[in-house]
């Protein structure tokens, strides 16, 4: 009675075993292969993620250079010597002394009207006479910078100087 890989005497026949070990070889070769096939596929991600990265950083210092450069254009816009050139363009003119309401009612300060005079920004200018007299409570209060189209109209002289008064009822 004999086994099938064993001879008449007990002894293994060449070749017999190697049927068992087959599927064993053939398990251990397909993991294998998968396992570099999988490695072979994260190494190309994390090549592909690597390249993205770069263009990202490449993009992102693009936009700051970008932001810079319009953050100066911003600040060089906004300086004061360029907003004044810019307004006196469009026909403003610096306004006079502004007048403020109080909480109360009451007018703080003396309004001036606005003038043509160029005015170099820092330097004092002359004050008009008219700003030295009181304007009635009612009287409208120019702005900054008034249109020379529409001049405020020149305060009324009044017998008191105060710079405070009451509104009327």
């Amino acid at each position: 009675m004999s086994t099938r890989g064993a001879g008449a005497k007990g002894r293994p026949v060449p070749g017999g075993t190697t049927a068992k070990r087959t599927p064993f070889v053939l398990l251990v070769v397909v993991l294998l292969g998968s396992g570099l096939i999988a490695l072979l596929l994260l190494n190309s991600s994390l090549n592909q993620g690597s390249f993205e990265l770069s263009r990202l950083e490449k993009q992102t210092k693009e936009l700051t250079d970008e932001r810079q450069a319009l953050q100066q254009d911003v600040d060089k816009l906004s300086a004061p010597g360029e907003l004044e050139r810019r307004a006196r363009e469009l026909g403003m003119v610096p306004g006079g002394n502004p007048a403020f309401l109080n909480p109360d009612g009451t007018v703080s300060g003396v309004p001036t009207p606005a003038t043509e005079q160029p005015s170099v920004l820092g330097a004092p200018r002359p004050v008009p006479p008219s700003a030295l007299a009181r304007t009635p409570s009612k009287a409208p209060v120019p702005s900054v910078l008034a249109s020379p189209a529409a001049p405020a109209a020149p305060a009324a002289p009044s017998a008191s100087a105060s710079a405070k008064s009451t509104p009327a009822p």
